[in-house]
């Protein structure tokens, strides 16, 4: 092939692993089984460039890239001795998405291209296969007519429902080949009723609009909602491969069928899969039939099993990874139609990492490289209660298509799912059977019910994926239609099931139950601590945990934190017994009355703090001064302000007066933070006093314990409003210290750097303070100037019209937040080289986010105690170089 400029067109023989985000994921599949000689069907590839190119074009297929694909087309034509629409030997290709990482049922495919009536009837001729040839026709027609026209698919399989009902046929294979040229004649008419012409003949314009549609699918709202929750940039594109159709609904001696190198459930060694005969691949992922396990396939086609086998395992420990593998037989001949990386649940994804290492295909780095972090907050999550299962009432049983527990209220449809869970309820999703339109719903739901597919169908592996709960295959419901066909109501082994009716979800063994069913927290099995021993190994960063109580410190360190690196005060002033001390000392006329009440606050904060040091077990604590405008913590009713006045002896018209002038027009960049210690110096005193007097007397408890108090200033924007605060802190420690001559202990005082301003001014505030802590919470809301809690509104609208690839508050910015924290980390570190600099907001536990805190040379990331397990395991990626930060 000759090109006037880029190269936007791949034959397989081209192309490699390695290019994955050039030929996308399914493209560098085949092009790699290609290379390793392999039956892969003839194709090429129209790369992911020329869908970002087909975009920035305005929705068109630029001329240099239609004339790559015309040329790729005649080469395969004369290679095949085949041409599309030629009646005399007729080439028929698959058109397939293929973006760069798995978006398994996102986008859109075309089997069966280059058929018409004249191809058909010469299919019909040279084949003696008046059927094969009639139901690849009716499929095509319903395929073309939803992806690339945008057709109602509900009307043609309406179609092909009634045409069954009539024929007294259960499945589709027992309609004739009379019946469906019928069928076909129906869709045709149906075609022209809705658009307005005649379905195309021509194979080129055929492909070219399949193409195009495929491009398209990238943008459609399931792909959107699934890239917003994997994090997958909008400016990736997709890449389109054209293949050779090869037929699964040929003859009895065909098939088609999905299959995994291991357990995608378990982990298990072993080959594990379901197939289709006489069927297309679409049969086997929709769940319209119930397909058979693959071992069935050695007593059917031995030779052809023994063959996969053997494929499977070759790609196995070529990928060094479960692979995910689509086959179809044709006439008894086995072909491979795609590899990749295979979905699989939290516990199977441990136990491949371990038994790889020890059968020799991983090295223990590659074994933390290869499980997501995402798997393990999956992981942690609850189970049923055996003695509450035990009791419980089983209204059915189906296929165990992704493990876990789940209970909710039943709703028959994805909108539903979402209204529901929006109004605060949990639901389960239960469907006839899943298709892509259902992602979203899936998301929200916490469990999902088919009654159709098996455990490869679109539900297990969405599932699967996503980390929901499914029971899939439970061939016992029945369900209740309104006269426009939507599902009113179901019953399950005979029990009727109502909308907002609960039931319950086990999907390590299949089962449904009524009503609701307790839950106790998940157990860690040996493999997982395993593999988090290796990734301890490898990581730099420490991980530390954001917790506010004794409950809280626990569970982080049970999970592996190294520390608290934050430590919100105001959570523990919500607290019954301390509400109405802080009220107390917002309202004070004075600093008599307002010591008054920090007197009362100073044995409860102590506590507090000592609380959590024991926790700790003598690792790093670092408190937070209080944060938030104190106008959070005031009376809102006239009752509350009633019992306060009476409490502190003011009358109410004084308290109202008080609430009155706390209020502020932007109270998060009003007085707050450091703000308060500068007007109420004595808060400060009393905060300092309290982690100091509890760190002392948990040093006594345990001196084998080695407790280094951290007391960091919230909001800072320079170096004389630091000095001051820290000034406060200092005179207060130093004080206790000199006091408790008995023991030597160091207390650190740094800052919360949250403001551009104090990133900018790092190297001055650098030499007051002796760590920073990037609070990136606040730091994204001033860098973007975007309210956390409003920003939701108009967020999908930035999304939608591809202003903002992701919400910035759930990953790092790291072109705009990122380069202030690398600004602040340099200057901070130029005038103090020993400088510890870390992240205490949520992105502390983002996987992507860590990445660049590896990138950035800082010392610690601080989460969410449910975070940190995810964290160290993101920590060892980034510190192996298997994770990089993507720069957006």
């Amino acid at each position: 092939m000759r090109f006037s400029g880029e190269q936007y067109v791949y034959k397989f023989s081209e192309g490699d692993a390695s290019m994955r985000n050039l030929l996308g994921g399914k493209g560098a599949g085949v092009a790699e089984m290609t290379k390793l000689g392999m039956p892969v069907p003839e194709g090429f590839t129209v790369s992911t460039e020329a869908c970002v190119r087909y975009f920035a074009d305005g929705g068109k297929v630029d001329d240099e890239i239609k004339s790559q694909i015309f040329d790729s087309l005649s080469e395969m034509q004369e290679s095949l001795g085949k041409r599309l629409g030629d009646p005399e030997n007729p080439l028929l290709v698959s058109v397939r998405s293929g973006a760069r990482v798995s978006m398994p049922g996102m986008m859109d495919t075309i089997l069966n291209l280059g058929l018409n009536e004249d191809v058909v009837r010469s299919l019909v001729e040279k084949t003696g296969n008046a059927r094969w040839a009639w139901d690849s026709y009716r499929r095509f027609i319903q395929m073309y007519s939803d992806v690339v026209m945008g057709l109602d698919k509900a009307c043609f399989e309406g179609a092909l429902d009634e045409l069954k009902r009539e024929r007294g046929a259960e499945q589709d294979t027992d309609l004739t080949a009379e019946d469906l040229e019928g069928l076909v004649r129906l869709f045709l008419d149906e075609y022209r009723r809705q658009v307005g012409r005649s379905f195309p003949t021509d194979p080129i314009e055929q492909l070219m609009e399949a193409v195009q549609a495929v491009f398209r699918s990238w943008d459609n709202p399931r792909a959107i909602y699934f890239r917003r929750m994997n994090s997958i940039p909008d400016t990736w594109g997709t890449a389109v491969t054209v293949q050779r159709m090869v037929f699964g609904n040929m003859s009895a001696d065909s098939g088609t069928g999905v299959a995994f190198s291991r357990n995608p459930s378990t982990g298990e060694k072993g080959l594990f899969g379901e197939y289709l005969m006489n069927a297309q691949g679409e049969d086997v992922v929709a769940g319209i039939r119930t397909p058979q396990a693959i071992s069935h396939l050695k007593e059917q086609n031995p030779a052809v099993y023994e063959q996969f086998t053997h494929i499977v395992d070759k790609l196995e420990l070529h990928y060094r990874d479960m692979q995910d593998m689509e086959f179809t037989i044709e006439e008894g001949k086995l072909y491979m139609l795609q590899t990749r990386n295979g979905k699989r649940t939290p516990q199977a994804a441990f136990r491949i990492a371990s038994d790889f290492v020890d059968e020799g295909i991983l090295t223990q780095e590659g074994a933390v490289c290869s499980v997501d972090p995402k798997y393990i907050t999956a992981l942690l999550h609850p189970q049923f209660d055996a003695k509450a299962l035990a009791s419980g009432t089983v209204l059915g049983t189906g296929l165990p298509a992704s493990p876990g527990a789940a209970t909710g209220r039943v709703v028959f449809s994805a909108e539903d799912a979402v209204e529901w869970t929006k109004r605060g309820e949990q639901v389960i999703l239960v469907r006839l059977d899943t298709t892509p339109e259902d992602i979203v719903g899936m998301h929200y739901a916490q469990g999902v019910l088919t009654a159709r597919g098996g455990m490869t169908s679109h539900a297990a592996v969405v599932a699967r994926g996503i980390g929901r709960c499914c029971v899939s295959g439970l061939s016992g419901i029945e369900f209740e239609q309104d006269e426009t066909g939507h599902i009113t109501g179901c019953a399950i082994g005979g029990t009727p099931v109502a909308e907002g009716d609960w039931i319950s979800l086990d999907g390590n063994a299949g089962k449904v139950y009524a009503g609701r069913i307790a839950t106790v927290p998940a157990s860690i099995s040996g493999v997982f601590g395993r593999v988090m021993d290796w990734a301890d190994r490898f990581r730099r960063l420490e991980v530390r945990a954001n917790a506010d109580t004794p409950a809280d410190a626990k569970q982080a360190r049970e999970f592996g934190a190294e520390g608290i690196g934050l430590c919100r005060t105001e959570h523990m002033f919500f607290q019954s017994d301390r509400i109405a001390a802080i009220r107390e000392m917002i309202v004070a006329a004075n600093e008599q009355e307002r010591r008054r009440a920090l007197d009362k606050l100073l044995p409860m904060q102590r506590e507090d703090f000592e609380n959590l040091y024991e926790a700790m077990e003598g690792r790093s604590v670092t408190v937070r001064l209080i944060d938030p405008p104190l106008h959070e913590f005031i009376p809102k009713t006239a009752e509350a302000v009633a019992e306060l006045a009476a409490q502190t002896g003011h009358d109410a018209e004084y308290i109202t007066k008080v609430v009155e002038e706390l209020k502020e027009v932007n109270p998060m960049m009003g007085h707050r933070g450091c703000r308060l210690a500068v007007t109420y110096p004595e808060i400060a005193h009393m905060q300092a006093q309290a982690v100091i007097e509890a760190a002392i007397n948990v040093k006594r408890r345990h001196p084998q314990w080695t407790v280094a108090p951290e007391i960091m200033v919230p909001l800072v924007v320079n170096r004389c409003e630091l000095d001051y605060v820290k000034q406060q802190i200092e005179e207060t420690v130093n004080r206790i210290l000199a006091q408790a001559d008995d023991l030597t202990m160091v207390c650190q005082i740094g800052t919360m750097v949250e403001t551009p301003r104090a990133a900018l001014r790092a190297d001055e505030i650098a030499a007051s303070a002796e760590f920073f802590s990037f609070g990136t919470n606040d730091l994204t809301q001033m860098t973007f100037g975007f309210s956390r809690d409003d920003s939701a509104r108009f967020l999908p609208d930035y999304y939608a019209k591809h202003i903002l690839d992701e919400d910035p508050f759930a990953h790092l910015d790291t072109k705009g937040v990122g380069h202030l924290i690398e600004i602040a980390s340099k200057l901070g570190r130029r005038t103090r080289p020993n400088l510890r600099l870390g992240v205490c907001g949520e992105h502390g536990g983002d996987p992507e986010s860590i990445a660049f805190c590896e990138q950035a040379g800082l010392d610690y990331i601080s989460c969410s105690p449910f975070r940190v397990p995810a964290a160290r395991l993101a920590a060892a990626q980034a510190a192996i170089g298997c994770r990089a930060p993507v720069r957006r």
